[in-house]
């Protein structure tokens, strides 16, 4: 059977962020034309490779990057093209990112002629320090602008994301971020904790000591912080970093979180056939060569065996409120368990194990100490 989730990368931006760690090509005007080909062109060699017929599509996530910065006409022509190797129903989620300041009126109509039903947008923070120093162009105003234009357009269901964690040095307000955020309804808020990757402008800043990022007790805060905020204006904290109004979940986040085969195409996008694991080739222009070769732009795969699924069916299980089965596990599971819920980490009813807010800031350590024992 052919996956039913469908990744596609765009890796344009008018610039790289501070902090930004994905396959990104800078630049003030998007190659349109040689992406949606390039694209194409890829998917047709995943099909060729997996021997699937046409696929029947659950979700549709256009990821980055930055899709808005592809502007007017993209995405129809998008959706043209993967009519020939896809087929799916009216009700399907299509996800597509934005950054305000790339996001305008006349994008999100178009978009939602194409049948774009859910946007997820880049805030970050309302600082206009903190927003200069990461790199972001839309100004502190800018999120509310894309919203309109999105709801103008008959896109209701907004995901926000939101970093936290910046220096101390900032002073920036961190529950005043989260209250705007909040005053705008959205459907979904995505949270991320900010990390120095070494290849990234802040990793290097950190590394010469040109930067301190926030310590661990104020991280930890921030994050209780946002989840106390959030959880009482009605959001659901369904996933270790994600918060829906109810029936809002992220369809297509909920499908990696499950172990569920999908389709990852452009530089830099991770595949999952179960077992096997595939991934691209980060540069845009080398992606680009490959394809037009008529090969597939890989990276590097590789297999995932028993032990390495183990920890990652635990590890995926506990960082959702679904959580984990405890009767699947050995005996020495469920007491380790009753460890953790008296610790205030875990809550465990019946056979059933959910990390609490303390137990998802441990969620990597109390994976792989629930894997040495089950």
């Amino acid at each position: 059977m052919s996956a039913r989730y469908l990744y596609i990368h765009v890796p344009f931006c008018l610039r790289r962020c501070s902090y930004c760690d994905f396959a990104v090509h800078a630049t003030q005007s998007a190659p349109v034309d040689a992406w949606l080909n390039t694209v194409d062109r890829e998917l047709a060699l995943v099909r060729e490779e997996q021997a699937w017929g046409r696929l029947d599509l659950a979700t549709i996530y256009l990821g980055g990057g930055t899709p808005s910065l592809l502007g007017v006409g993209a995405i129809p022509r998008l959706v043209e093209q993967l009519h020939k190797h896809a087929a799916w129903a009216h009700d399907v989620e299509f996800t597509a990112e934005a950054n305000p300041e790339t996001f305008t009126p006349d994008l999100a109509a178009d978009w939602r002629a194409a049948g774009v039903n859910r946007i997820s947008l880049g805030a970050q923070t309302f600082n206009p320090q903190v927003l200069q120093w990461m790199g972001r162009l839309h100004g502190s105003d800018g999120p509310a602008r894309a919203i309109e234009a999105a709801r103008s357009a008959g896109i209701d269901n907004v995901s926000i994301d939101l970093i936290f964690g910046v220096p101390a040095r900032f002073n920036r307000d961190w529950a005043a971020d989260l209250e705007r955020v909040i005053g705008f309804d959205p459907a979904h808020v995505s949270l991320y904790g900010l990390t120095a990757e070494a290849a990234t402008p802040l990793g290097r800043w950190v590394k010469e000591g040109r930067e301190v990022l926030t310590d661990e007790d104020t991280y930890a805060e921030e994050y209780r912080t946002a989840v106390r905020l959030l959880t009482a204006a009605g959001f659901e904290h369904y996933e270790v970093s994600n918060f829906a109004k109810p029936g809002l979940r992220s369809r297509h986040n909920g499908a990696y979180w499950t172990g569920a085969a999908y389709v990852g195409l452009g530089p830099g996008a991770h595949s999952f056939y179960p077992p096997r694991r595939v991934w691209n080739v980060r540069d845009w222009a080398k992606y680009r060569e490959m394809v037009t070769e008529g090969r597939l732009p890989r990276e590097d795969e590789e297999t995932v065996d028993a032990a390495a699924e183990r920890l990652e069916r635990i590890w995926l299980s506990l960082r959702t409120n679904g959580g984990l089965d405890l009767s699947r596990w050995s005996a020495r599971a469920g007491e380790l368990a009753e460890i953790w819920q008296a610790q205030g980490w875990a809550a465990v009813q019946g056979s059933s194990l959910r990390l609490t807010t303390e137990g998802w800031l441990l969620l990597d350590r109390l994976a792989v100490e629930l894997e040495g024992v089950a």
